[in-house]
């Protein structure tokens, strides 16, 4: 219960106080599944993105971490190509740094930070992490290859002035019209 009521107060924090670029809310009223977006900061190879994870919260929730998985395909030498990100804060102790005072919202502005700031020591992709350090100039461009290609938002808006939604975002459901039931 007391997770829970932890959980509610720091989802209803983000709604209504989120870091910048930064949302996070339950699917299907589910709050051990959360689902989180966070936007690439000026003047990183991100900028302008959009990053969708998914957020996975233990039954032991704050005394263990939750765990974060990018759903956005990203090129990054701490986050591999299954979405798995390295950040000390998402290991419990002795080899993490995992605390319970620690929240989402400190947990998803610690990933928009090292989007912005990457640890080539710590890597998950090496060849990556070589590239970040040796070929920094290689390694911009092809994240903002990867940016452009999964993560801006696209207009596809055709001539009936629709536009193509985010896997995240269901179509709404169609109310019925009175009178054709």
């Amino acid at each position: 219960m007391q997770r829970q009521s932890r959980l509610k107060r720091e989802l209803q924090l983000l709604s209504t106080e989120p870091p910048t670029g930064i949302s996070c809310w339950q699917v299907d009223d589910n709050m051990e599944q959360l689902r989180a977006q966070v936007v690439g900061r000026s003047g990183s190879p991100y900028e302008g993105g959009v990053f969708s994870l998914e957020v996975a919260v233990p039954e032991r929730y704050p005394f263990q971490p939750p765990r974060l998985l990018f759903l956005t395909p990203i090129y990054h030498p701490n986050i591999d190509t299954a979405g798995r990100i390295c950040l000390d804060i998402l290991k419990p102790p002795p080899e993490g740094a995992w605390r319970p005072a620690l929240n989402l919202s400190s947990v998803l502005t610690s990933i928009q930070l090292l989007m912005n700031e990457p640890n080539p020591e710590d890597p998950l992709m090496a060849d990556i992490a070589r590239e970040y350090k040796y070929h920094r100039a290689a390694y911009t461009a092809t994240a903002r290859e990867w940016t452009e290609k999964h993560a801006k938002p696209r207009d596809t808006a055709f001539s009936t002035g629709q536009k193509r939604r985010s896997a995240d975002q269901p179509e709404p459901a169609k109310k019925p019209r009175p009178g054709l039931q």
